[in-house]
């Protein structure tokens, strides 16, 4: 499917929240997706990760998880540099800040013209998939892709030693896929466990996916990459979504 892509600022209190938007270039209503990035905020990578899921049949909106500490349009660097930087912006973000982020993006898509009346969804990769754990517990959110989301096991997220994102899982009313690698060193087998504990102790409607992986073997960039597992893991996301909306 062709796919059309632009880029949109959501007023955010004194400024904006940028976000890259793709969507089916067909007519008709989709799926709404809000996608979260690693740390490293709107790369390449993650650009052609929300191209690729809208060729599947969904509107796409991926937020700058740290509008409210760089300028609009900053793509943090994929290098040791970058990689430091985007984790002293996540220590320097609450919960509060991230979930208000979350809730602009979601309200965007629910007025968007090509997203279908009360199909709303969430994904995103390492901290991403923890925000996109967080705005399950929103009701509108039918279905959430989580991929190894950090924190989550542990309640680390930001500038909050506990978030308490596990403990809130009761609060989850749709759907959720948990995908994990193996050998990541930041969600280990124990960590796995707590989680999964926590989720079948809640009731939450889940899938668990465990590919042997590393961690963020999504990213299309760097010597972590999987790209079988990176195909398996994405096509485990477009049908959880097409068979929670049923497309």
């Amino acid at each position: 499917m062709i796919v059309s892509t632009d880029t949109v600022d959501i007023p955010a209190g004194p400024g904006v929240m940028r976000c890259f938007s793709a969507r089916p270039a067909v007519p008709g209503t989709w799926p709404g997706v809000v996608f979260f990035s690693d740390i490293f905020q709107l790369t390449g990578t993650m650009k052609r990760s929300c191209v690729r899921l809208a060729g599947h049949g969904f509107v796409v909106v991926a937020p700058e998880i740290y509008h409210h500490l760089e300028a609009p349009g900053e793509v943090i660097p994929f290098d040791d540099a970058g990689r430091a930087r985007g984790l002293a912006n996540a220590s320097r973000s609450a919960v509060a800040q991230f979930d208000a982020g979350t809730r602009l993006a979601l309200d965007h898509l629910a007025r968007h013209p090509s997203v279908a009346p009360g199909q709303l969804a969430a994904a995103g990769f390492c901290i991403g998939g923890h925000l996109a754990f967080r705005a399950a517990l929103q009701p509108e959110v039918k279905a959430t892709a989580c991929f190894y989301g950090t924190g989550i096991h542990d309640g680390r997220l930001g500038a909050d030693a506990d978030a308490g994102s596990l403990q809130r899982a009761a609060e989850i009313r749709g759907r959720l896929l948990l995908v994990w690698g193996r050998n990541d060193p930041h969600i280990p087998e124990a960590g796995r466990r707590i989680i999964e504990q926590g989720l079948r102790e809640a009731g939450t409607d889940v899938e668990q996916r465990l590919y042997a992986a590393e961690h963020a073997f999504m990213r299309d960039e760097g010597p972590r990459h999987d790209p079988e597992a990176t195909d398996l893991a994405f096509a485990e996301m477009v049908r959880f979504f097409r068979s929670a909306f049923g497309r």
